[in-house]
């Protein structure tokens, strides 16, 4: 069973920084590209950010130039540093393994930015 285990959220004012972690034992991290989705309450999951194996990355409009995806291999650790946080970007942000045949997907964590 793989297991994606998410970390890093919480409640912070507009303007503000949260960086986002997330570690499986799997070895998916090393064979799939791995990604950010967030789901905003009346709203369909959305693709955040994505880094391939080899670390190309990939980034929705909305947060270019604000949010910064990186992955440590040897610690099989998903990092999403984000800053300049707006109202907008409230969700429930869930880590995922994006292989080939499946997606897998973590439990989703709770980041709250309030005016």
């Amino acid at each position: 069973q793989v297991q994606l285990m998410e970390s890093g959220g919480g409640s912070v004012q507009a303007g503000g920084s949260l960086k986002l972690s997330c570690v499986t034992a799997s070895d998916i991290f090393t064979n799939c590209a791995m990604g950010w989705y967030r789901q905003a309450p009346e709203k369909e999951r959305e693709l955040v950010s994505k880094i391939t194996v080899h670390g190309t990355t990939e980034y929705t409009d909305s947060v270019k130039g604000r949010f910064t995806i990186s992955r440590d291999n040897a610690k099989k650790t998903l990092y999403l540093q984000m800053d300049s946080l707006k109202t907008e970007d409230t969700a429930v942000y869930h880590c995922a393994g994006i292989c080939v045949l499946y997606t897998y997907w973590g439990q989703g964590i709770q980041v709250t930015v309030t005016s």
